[in-house]
């Protein structure tokens, strides 16, 4: 007869790994608090114990939920994407970011400062920041 040695199966390196680096990634993105485990629920329709696992770094997300994380976060999908070696890939989600962060600051710019209060030139500045958004 076989001795018990208990109800856990030991993980190999790599997926030990995965699991640490999706953990990171999820903490970075969400923060370490329950409000990052409802968040991350929500996103992927996991429960409440398998994302608190993902929190912890001992179990990875797989499947349906690790897509509904890299849809959500774009931190995941960068780490995904390093991971992988497609940092050709990193560099387009990168732009995408950035673009999207200096739209939102020209559109706050544009609140502070219209372009009806700018200088005699702001005809010319509203027309170039129209072609700059294309």
């Amino acid at each position: 007869m076989f001795p018990k040695t208990g109800r856990k199966l030991h993980g190999d390196g790599d997926e030990l790994a995965f699991a640490a680096m999706m953990s990171e990634a999820l903490i970075e993105a969400l923060g370490p608090t329950h409000q990052a485990v409802k968040i991350a629920m929500r996103w992927t329709g996991a429960s409440e114990r398998s994302v608190k696992h993902w929190l912890a770094g001992t179990h990875a997300p797989r499947g349906m939920h690790l897509l509904g994380l890299m849809r959500n976060s774009d931190e995941v999908l960068r780490r995904l994407l390093i991971a992988s070696g497609r940092r050709e890939a990193l560099i387009a989600l990168e732009v995408s970011v950035l673009r999207t962060k200096l739209t939102e600051t020209m559109g706050f710019l544009d609140k502070l400062f219209p372009p009806e209060m700018g200088n005699a030139s702001g005809e010319v500045q509203g027309r170039e920041r129209a072609n700059w958004k294309r």
